[in-house]
């Protein structure tokens, strides 16, 4: 008798992503209960099993879903409203005054809603968010059905979410407590920048961090006058600085790292700390090429992020892996480096481990949790096809990924989101639009 499980996936190749360069051909996913509880030759998987949905992805790539690991999800409400500008006028100028007269759970809620839709098509089955309001981002992904590991966001002045550092840790381990056990949510600490947070706020994450096990995800080396006012105001490098709090450790996830140098690089290798790039809102920021943490990626783990779509104006991540590797071979002048296989590695497995899940997800193995995508290498623009892995980092776009998979439920078929309602919220934002 054949047992009984809830899912069968039949598909021309199967990425595992561990080992490396590991690609099976022709073969079956078993999921039951969430878990990927078989993958074996399809002949053999259906003498074994009878289950009870049945998905024939037979010109399909199956691998593990891939993690943008630095969002501001609800910021997708601000795209195309601040471009061409540098970061300090971004910001300044720009961005704060916005979220001044905008943000609150609406918008939150919404502009979240909008940036999920935009992960589950562009492959992402895990986002790590920095924003405010972190228990609306919260809410808005168990509905969309989503993996999230939330920010809770922390600055030294005031915002619409909360008035000092004080009330911002108090909110943000309010909403911790109250989601825990959802297993679906995570959470990271959150202090916004070292130009936003000051020593003492920073001392508090630290123990807080230790206390809880929660990494903490943190804006670093963005610009040069970062490095600058940094220099002038504390006599200190900011990662020099966040060594001396303790904060540079394995469980430190430094965002953007534009800005390196070797003592900087030192101090991140020693003290295995994590990396993510995001090249492309870098670029389009004006704030430099991320050349030292790409070509220093053996040395630090690195994975990628997309950042919010205010300043990048995608969610696409495939695209920031595909840059990333393209820059690390140009500016390197080495063909050999940074390789489909490290590019892949770095939106899954890397990006897993830097938020504590590596045991979860981020490759395909047995007894692991079932979140992965399906890549349709079927249309004429994608053949031939000589190696699958070189494929998706260089030749497809995420309009190939047509199917997903958290935690074992499928949450788009055929391109079609199956947990909410696409054109609702269209509606919604261009509600929203009208009040410019």
């Amino acid at each position: 008798m054949k047992n009984k499980v809830d899912t069968i996936i039949n598909t021309k190749w199967i990425l595992l992503i561990k080992p490396k360069n590991k690609v099976i051909e022709n073969s079956s996913i078993v999921i039951n209960n969430s878990i990927i509880l078989d993958i074996d030759d399809t002949d053999i998987i259906h003498r074994k099993y009878e289950s009870k949905e049945l998905y024939n992805l037979n010109t399909h790539c199956i691998m593990p879903g891939l993690i943008n690991n630095h969002t501001h999800l609800s910021m997708s409400l601000f795209k195309g409203i601040a471009d061409d500008l540098n970061l300090d006028a971004w910001l300044k100028n720009k961005i704060w005054p916005l979220e001044t007269k905008h943000v609150d759970n609406e918008f939150v809620e919404l502009g979240s809603k909008l940036a999920i839709i935009e992960l589950i098509k562009s492959g992402s089955t895990c986002f790590n968010d920095m924003y405010f309001f972190p228990e609306v981002t919260a809410y808005a992904s168990l509905e969309l059905g989503i993996r999230a590991s939330l920010g809770l966001i922390t600055i030294d002045f005031p915002s619409n979410y909360a008035q000092n550092s004080e009330e911002y840790l108090e909110k943000g381990l309010n909403t911790r407590d109250k989601l825990k056990n959802e297993t679906l949510v995570s959470f990271t600490m959150a202090p916004h920048a070292p130009y936003t947070v000051g020593n003492e706020t920073l001392k508090k994450i630290f123990t807080l961090s230790n206390e809880l096990d929660l990494p903490i995800h943190m804006h670093i080396h963005e610009t040069e006058n970062e490095i600058i006012e940094s220099i002038e105001n504390y006599n200190q490098r900011p990662i020099e600085r966040l060594l001396d709090l303790g904060l540079i450790n394995p469980n430190f996830i430094g965002i953007h790292a534009v800005h390196l140098n070797s003592d900087d690089i030192s101090i991140l290798s020693k003290n295995k700390a994590n990396l993510v790039s995001c090249p492309i809102s870098n670029f389009k920021l004006g704030s430099g090429i991320p050349n030292a943490a790409l070509q220093n990626s053996e040395k630090i783990s690195l994975s990628f992020g997309t950042d919010g779509s205010a300043s990048n104006n995608k969610l696409d991540i495939l695209s920031e892996a595909r840059v990333g590797s393209l820059l690390a071979k140009g500016i390197s002048k080495d063909a050999t480096k940074f390789n489909s296989n490290d590019a892949l590695e770095c939106l899954t497995i890397n990006a897993a481990k830097s938020l504590g899940m590596e045991n979860k997800i981020g490759t395909i193995e047995k007894n692991k949790v079932a979140d992965i995508i399906a890549i349709d290498f079927n249309k004429i623009i994608s053949q031939p096809i000589f190696n699958p892995v070189s494929h998706i980092v260089h030749a497809i776009d995420r309009e190939n990924i047509t199917h997903s998979w958290v935690n074992g439920k499928c949450i788009m078929k055929d391109r079609n989101v199956l947990t909410i309602d696409e054109n609702l919220i269209n509606q919604k934002v261009q509600r929203f639009v009208k009040k410019f």
